[in-house]
Parts: structure tokens; C-alpha cells; sequence
């Protein structure tokens, strides 16, 4: 497949995937998704690949969620059920690959780009990187990875927090808070995920991918509130509330959501 929206590399080991849309904030849209699958699903079946690194274009921003430009496309429902398949699917290749994924965190890394974040086994962020989960602000639900395992990283009054709130984090915080592993500074982010990759390779494949799949255990039990949270997304979707979120979005005003409450 070429590649448009991601640049897809391998070297001495390491599969090396960037999402190339640094116009957008390197935000996804639907062939950003596709060519995210092919490319972890060559990483997953190419043998020399012993560990996945997943960053982000440019110095702003690792990924900043969906594209709300073409969220606004188009028909509403069928947009998002193409979406959900491709969402689950990615999560399935990222949690299940039997290779270590490194979030190398540029930036920005916001909404569905921080539950791309949590989806990796580790990450590594730049001390200008922002961390946020604010999807509420627009009146979206944060439900393809942040609602099933935030709690579980940051605990669960944390993760409401979060969540509720929407607030911006530091790469700092995001430390503290275990949603990342290391802060660098920015001219040395490379150089740190690659000693990362280069000692992680020196490992048994097959203890790592055993290890990954036990680590998993836990977790791979809330399956089910995954396909819920894709179910309800396209419930949510082309609300009144969610509209008025996205348009005031692109439109760079403050969101009137007091008319909704009298709603049950």
C-alpha cells in the first residue's frame, strides 16, 4: 500500500511508524487509520521487526485524535461505523502484536492520540509535550481506550478527574501519573527510544511476546466495554450536543451546552 498520511520505515530491527499530517496536528482521519493497520500488521508479520516505535510529524504534535474536519462529512452514522471497525481493529493489532510498541510523544497528544498513547506498551514524551483527555469539552466520550484502561493506570479518582474536567497535563504530570515512562528533552527523544529499542532487542523474542500476552490478562477481560464503547460512540454521534461541540470547535468559540440540560 502507499502511504500518504503515515511515513513507515524499518531499521536494524526497529519498525518505525509516523503519522505524517503535521498540517492537522497530525489528527487522524480514515486513511490514516488504514494505513496505520497496514503498516502494524507488516511490523507484526516481518521477522526481522523486534520492536514498533508509533510517533508523530514534526515538533507540535504526536497525534491530536480524529480529524474533526471529516468527522463533519458526509453521513454521520455511516462515517462512524467505518470508523469504530478500524478503531477496534488497531487496537487488536497494538495489543496483541507479539512485539513491544514505544509511544515516542513529540507533542500535542490529545483525545484519541493520548488513548493511542495508553494502547502502547511504553512510552517516552518530550518535555513539551501536553497530555489531555478532554473530549467532554466538545461533547464527545473518550471510549475507544482511555474509558477501559486510564483507571487502571492513573487509578480511578484520577482518571475522573481527567476525564471530567478535560485539563491539559504536563509531560511532567503524565510522569507522575505513570501515562508515560520518561520525559526527554526534544533533541534528544530519538536517541533515548532508540537505546530503548536497541536493549529491548537484546532480549528473547519469545519471553517478550509471552510476557506482553501475559500482562495482558488483566485487561484484555474488559474486551467487552471496548465493543460497548464502540457501540455507543455511534449512539452519540450526530447529537445535538456533540454538533454543537464540533462547530464551535471550527468555529473557535466557547460551547453552549446549558441549553441541553433540561434534556433527560
Amino acid at each position: 500500500m502507499p502511504y500518504k498520511d503515515i511515513i513507515y520505515t524499518k531499521d536494524a530491527g526497529v519498525a518505525w511508524i509516523t503519522i505524517n499530517r503535521p498540517e492537522k496536528m497530525n489528527a487522524m482521519c480514515m486513511q490514516t487509520l488504514d494505513e496505520l493497520l497496514d503498516a502494524f500488521e507488516d511490523a507484526t508479520d516481518d521477522l526481522s521487526v523486534g520492536v514498533v516505535v508509533l510517533t508523530g510529524a514534526g515538533n507540535k504534535a504526536f497525534c491530536t485524535g480524529g480529524d474533526l474536519g471529516e468527522m463533519n462529512e458526509g453521513n454521520a452514522q455511516e462515517w462512524v461505523q467505518k470508523t469504530n471497525r478500524l478503531l477496534l481493529r488497531l487496537t487488536v493489532l497494538i495489543r496483541n502484536m507479539p512485539k513491544p510498541v514505544i509511544a515516542a510523544v513529540n507533542g500535542a497528544c490529545v483525545g484519541g492520540g493520548n488513548e493511542l498513547n495508553i494502547l502502547c506498551d511504553m512510552s517516552i514524551c518530550v518535555e513539551h509535550a501536553r497530555f489531555s483527555q478532554g473530549e467532554v469539552k466538545i461533547g464527545a466520550v473518550p471510549l475507544w481506550a482511555a474509558s477501559q484502561l486510564l483507571p487502571r493506570i492513573v487509578g480511578e479518582k484520577k482518571a475522573r478527574e481527567i476525564v471530567f474536567l478535560g485539563r491539559m497535563l504536563t509531560a511532567q504530570d503524565a510522569e507522575k501519573l505513570g501515562l508515560v515512562n520518561k520525559v526527554v528533552a526534544a533533541d534528544q527523544l530519538d536517541e533515548e527510544v532508540q537505546k530503548w529499542c536497541v536493549e529491548i532487542l537484546s532480549m528473547s523474542p519469545q519471553a517478550l511476546k509471552l510476557s506482553k500476552t501475559a500482562l495482558n490478562f488483566e485487561s484484555d477481560n474488559l474486551w467487552p466495554a471496548f465493543n460497548w464503547g464502540m457501540t455507543a460512540i455511534g449512539l452519540q454521534w450526530g447529537s445535538d450536543e456533540l454538533m454543537e461541540g464540533i462547530n464551535s470547535f471550527k468555529q473557535k468559540r466557547r460551547p453552549d451546552f446549558n441549553k441541553f440540560r433540561s434534556k433527560p
